[in-house]
């Protein structure tokens, strides 16, 4: 089966610039780059409410661009930076994104991500129709 790259107009400078798809699709299976909470300029938004609001946004905008939306998320890992004093903050926007249907979840406490200021980032793995 041959790989498709996923990559959003919005998202074709990170494209060339750093030289990673913001997802691939193989098939009905989506495998989503980590996504982060950062605005059209690339700056990320203050707190991990607002980063996390970010970051699912962006992941539900690039699943839909490969026909897809958050029911057919399978898989989530996320990186915090401090996941201890961060997750309860998190959680809650999680759950606004993801009400019911969880997916798998592993949180995972990292020292630093891709840019300075990020708080956290999602990467996901989605299969089309999975959400019923």
């Amino acid at each position: 089966m041959p790989k498709e790259l996923i990559v959003p107009p919005q998202d074709q400078a990170l494209y060339d610039d750093w030289h990673f798809s913001p997802a691939v699709r193989v098939g009905d299976t989506i495998y989503v780059s980590g996504q982060v909470g950062v605005n059209e300029k690339h700056e990320p938004a203050d707190g991990i409410e607002a980063q996390a609001r970010l970051a699912f946004q962006n992941l539900e905008r690039v699943l839909a661009e490969a026909g897809a939306t958050l029911r057919d998320v399978v898989e989530m890992t996320t990186f915090h930076i401090n996941l201890q004093a961060d997750v309860a903050g998190f959680s809650k926007v999680k759950d606004e994104f993801f009400p019911d249907s969880y997916p798998a979840w592993t949180a995972v406490g990292t020292t630093e991500l891709a840019l300075p200021g990020l708080l956290v980032e999602v990467r996901a793995t989605a299969c089309i129709g999975a959400g019923g």
